[in-house]
């Protein structure tokens, strides 16, 4: 690892180091340049081999001779990339079958989920634990990677933050490499991720003759972010059908450029059949979409609240899976319009969040949460609210969130 690349801590490194110990494989999941090669360096590349597939001269003698390839490196053997050798995956199971007690032989990465959830639940069924590294939560870029939510904690503390810094922050992004003490440009560097995207993940992944169609989808995706998905409008806008326009959905979600969020019912069925509302794990690249290039464009323009509230939504479901755990999140509205942002469900509780990028909340904004509390109020845990309110209250790092619970 270059020692001038400022290295930055992840929540996911515990959890990857107890995977080791318990499984005979470890696959590491996620969008590119999210920092998963990096982190398996760092804890892992003194003790084994690191390989990345990526090469061609590597992936055609794994390809060609598998068991003469295995039988060329040590262990641990890092295998990066794996998404592009799926023929090497068969005879990694040779080798764990030959030694189940063993643990910790294989650490593999990838950046394609569709390719190595079918790849894998295949060849490494019950052999693999499977992990998904995200780009950075603002808790990672503030060096508290282990730092707990409001409501996992107690009492609360004073916290104080300066809103153009948030505002300037969802403009950069989260990606790592933004965050390693060297000079980008944001712009060029998103727009550069952006194309490597289409060029490689999206014509590996689907067969997408129209790029520019694609592209022209991706940002209207952007422009619906926050709220409910109308993938039917989305399709008439660019000119495909909804199948197609379904499918390229599931291409983002699946490539993890996006996540979707369900409405929250209590019958599980509901929640299958009702609109999502889309979100983006990097605001940089959400920012980047919608054409925003500055700070102040961001926070005074038409797409501020729904960049405030992906801000707040995709640091709490990121934050989860780099402690290795689903996150069960979703939102509420009712035929009536009360609405909340988030409800976060843990251990069969349920903490509703109302997220508003206000610096001036007040009691109008809270009759969702309210109606909520009065709905499901024996599972209800802790109420909060998201604001840019400077004030008593306690920190999701950037994002402010205000214990609201004697409404």
């Amino acid at each position: 690892m270059n020692k001038n690349i400022k290295y930055i801590a992840r929540s996911l490194e515990p959890v990857l180091k107890k995977a080791v110990r318990e499984f005979p494989a470890v696959l590491l999941t996620g969008p590119r340049q999210s920092g998963k090669t990096t982190l398996l360096k760092k804890l892992f590349q003194r003790k084994g081999t690191i390989v990345s597939l990526d090469l061609p001269d590597i992936r055609d003698f794994a390809q060609q001779d598998p068991r003469g390839f295995l039988a060329s490196t040590s262990r641990p053997l890092i295998l990066d990339e794996i998404q592009y050798c799926p023929e090497l995956l068969p005879y990694i199971r040779e080798e764990i079958d030959s030694n189940r007690s063993q643990h910790g032989r294989f650490i593999l990465s990838g950046s394609q989920n569709i390719l190595l959830s079918n790849t894998i639940s295949e060849s490494l069924a019950g052999r693999v634990g499977v992990f998904h590294l995200f780009s950075l939560t603002q808790r990672e870029i503030f060096g508290q990677p282990k730092k707990l939510f409001p409501w996992e904690k107690h009492p609360l503390k004073q916290s104080h933050f300066k809103m153009n810094e948030f505002w300037n922050g969802q403009i950069i992004g989260t990606f790592p490499e933004l965050h390693s003490g060297k000079s980008r440009n944001i712009s060029n560097w998103h727009s550069s991720y952006i194309q490597t995207y289409l060029e490689r993940d999206v014509r590996t992944l689907r067969n997408i003759g129209d790029l520019k169609a694609f592209q022209v989808f991706l940002r209207l995706i952007a422009s619906r972010c926050a709220q409910l998905l109308n993938l039917s409008e989305i399709a008439r806008d660019v000119g495909i059908s909804t199948n197609t326009a379904k499918a390229w959905l599931s291409l983002l979600e699946e490539s993890f450029q996006i996540f979707l969020l369900s409405p929250y019912f209590e019958n599980m069925g509901k929640r299958l059949i009702k609109s999502p509302k889309v979100f983006f794990p990097d605001s940089g690249t959400l920012s980047w979409l919608l054409g925003l290039k500055d700070s102040d464009h961001a926070s005074f323009g038409p797409s501020s609240g729904a960049i405030f509230e992906n801000a707040v939504v995709s640091e709490i479901y990121k934050s989860y899976f780099h402690r290795g755990e689903q996150s069960r999140m979703y939102f509420w509205r009712t035929s009536n319009g009360a609405e909340v942002d988030l409800i976060v469900e843990r251990e069969g509780r349920l903490i509703p969040i109302g997220i508003k990028s206000s610096s001036t909340p007040n009691s109008k904004m809270l009759g969702g949460l309210k109606l909520f509390r009065e709905t499901f109020q024996k599972k209800v845990d802790s109420v909060w609210l998201a604001s840019s309110y400077i004030g008593e209250m306690t920190s999701v790092c950037d994002v402010q969130l205000i214990n609201v619970n004697s409404i």
